[in-house]
């Protein structure tokens, strides 16, 4: 029986620092996403500039198309 409160004490701190490097991670994630998002949207305004200046139709093309922005990575089932 102490083997096994043992075994399952030390399981359960590995799930505790498991818990914590998820958390961690979704942390780096939604600030990748969100400079993503600003690069983003500074692209489109230079692209969107540029068309202008050429007295071209607005051609921009959907840069969303695979973006993640409407996912929030802390709504994740890990």
């Amino acid at each position: 029986i102490v083997y096994m409160e043992r075994l399952n004490l030390e399981l359960y701190f590995q799930n505790c620092h498991i818990m914590k490097q998820n958390e961690n991670l979704r942390k780096k994630v939604q600030l990748l996403n969100q400079e993503n998002q600003a690069l983003l949207s500074e692209l489109k305004k230079k692209i969107s500039k540029g068309n202008t200046k050429m007295n071209a139709p607005n051609t921009i093309l959907d840069l969303n198309l695979g973006s993640s922005s409407n996912q929030n990575p802390s709504d994740s089932s890990n």
